[in-house]
């Protein structure tokens, strides 16, 4: 089996690499490729990669590369893991939003606006690279915003799955608090990307008992106090339990206050990676160091690796949580949004498990950001201020014109070299 990974240079990826050798009977790897224009980064990255495989006693290849077409060829699947513009333009995204009094975040919001809008393009031209090369290679999508980006390939007809890592975390921290293994637990997961809800914790499988009235009961407070809402909110949300990004969402206001008085994450970021990149070169490193922990992505190794083996026939577990085409899962939503539920997955695709009446509080809030989606698609395909416009005003995190015009204008200025059309 032949595995790619575009975007290999990146500090993720020995988290990734990790997985790959500690779950080898899962997804037994012969071949794999990392695929970075960043070259000292890449020699970095691979030279721990491959110490990683040899001290595990893994016996596949670990290749690096700058050729993309060379690296696609042959793969089994291409894991894309990219970020245009790096942590400078992530910086940009958290910041500038700023100034007019909304959310700045490089998923959502105008923030999450200004990725899609550099990365779209970027991602479509990988697909038709790899489809060009290597026609049958699955692409698994881990490149924020994971939602549009998945929407852009599904909607070039490309073999894509969009992966995000919230409901893997959700998973272990659940079973950590109920004391049983994470492969116990099966989660009722619904919504769009950096945008769901728990509303069932599941033990045993699809059909097994939900246990979440008992979790919300017994660790309501630790689960609030890790989302940083308050428990009453929980309470009055009709028992789910919200991912961490709907605080963006439910406490607008307090989270612009915040990010006002205190370093951006992306300068975080950049400072553990320029520590990390520094351990990597250290050759005596042969694991990953546990600074990586607190860079994010948490867990992403395990669910790239269970979704892989699922794809491609192997011994992962063939329930996801997954972006794909909704297809009338979520009534509500056209059948070509892209929306992040539990699928039965297999060789042929993700197949959503069926999803029971979604309380309009959250389905509301679904419908307005999938339009938002679909105007932020259509502006990183087609380009334009108008388009770009449309996006923001649509979404509910900006929502009024002299903000989206605002915005717009910062946009534009901070990323004109990423933007063909500017």
């Amino acid at each position: 089996m032949k595995l790619t990974v575009v975007g290999g240079g990146s500090t993720y990826t020995p988290e990734l690499v990790d997985g790959f050798a500690r779950l080898r009977d899962t997804l037994p790897v012969e071949e794999l490729v990392l695929v970075d224009p960043a070259a000292e980064r890449l020699g970095l990255v691979g030279g721990l990669a491959r110490r990683i495989f040899a001290k595990q006693g893994h016996g596949g290849r670990v290749v690096t590369t700058s050729d993309l077409d060379a690296g696609v060829e042959g793969a089994d699947a291409v894991l894309l893991q990219l970020r245009v513009g790096g942590q400078a333009a992530r910086q940009q995204d958290e910041t500038w939003p700023l100034e007019c009094g909304c959310i700045g975040q490089e998923t959502t919001g105008a923030g999450g606006l200004a990725k899609a809008l550099r990365t779209v393009p970027v991602v479509l031209d990988i697909a038709e690279r790899v489809r060009r090369t290597n026609p049958n290679a699955w692409i698994i999508d881990f490149t924020n915003p994971v939602g549009i980006v998945t929407r852009a390939l599904l909607q070039a007809g490309h073999k894509a799955v969009g992966l995000c890592n919230v409901a893997i975390g959700f998973q272990r921290k659940f079973a950590n608090l109920l004391g049983v293994t994470p492969s116990d637990i099966h989660l009722d997961h619904l919504g769009l990307n950096h945008l769901t809800w728990e509303t069932a914790v599941r033990l045993g499988g699809p059909e097994g008992e939900n246990v979440l009235p008992k979790l919300l009961a017994e660790h309501g407070g630790t689960i609030a106090a890790d989302l940083k809402l308050p428990s009453a909110l929980l309470d009055r949300l009709g028992g789910v339990i919200p991912s961490y990004y709907l605080r963006y969402y439910y406490a607008h206001d307090e989270v612009v206050r915040e990010l006002r008085t205190k370093p951006s994450r992306a300068a975080e970021v950049a400072a553990m990676e320029e520590r990390l990149l520094e351990m990597y070169g250290d050759p005596t490193l042969d694991e990953k160091p546990e600074l990586l922990a607190k860079r994010g992505g948490a867990y992403y190794s395990e669910a790239a690796v269970d979704l892989t083996a699922a794809l491609l026939g192997g011994a992962g577990n063939p329930y996801q949580v997954v972006n794909t085409y909704n297809g009338g899962t979520l009534p509500f939503l056209p059948d070509d949004a892209v929306i992040e539920v539990q699928a039965a997955v297999g060789a042929s695709g993700p197949v959503p498990l069926p999803v029971p009446d979604v309380d309009p509080l959250f389905a509301g809030l679904v419908a307005n950001v999938t339009a938002y989606e679909e105007l932020a698609l259509e502006a990183a395909l087609r380009g334009g201020r108008d388009r770009v416009f449309r996006a923001l005003l649509a979404h509910p995190l900006v929502g009024q014109y002299e903000y989206a015009d605002a915005l717009t204008d910062r946009l534009i200025a901070h990323n004109r070299e990423h933007l063909a059309w500017a």
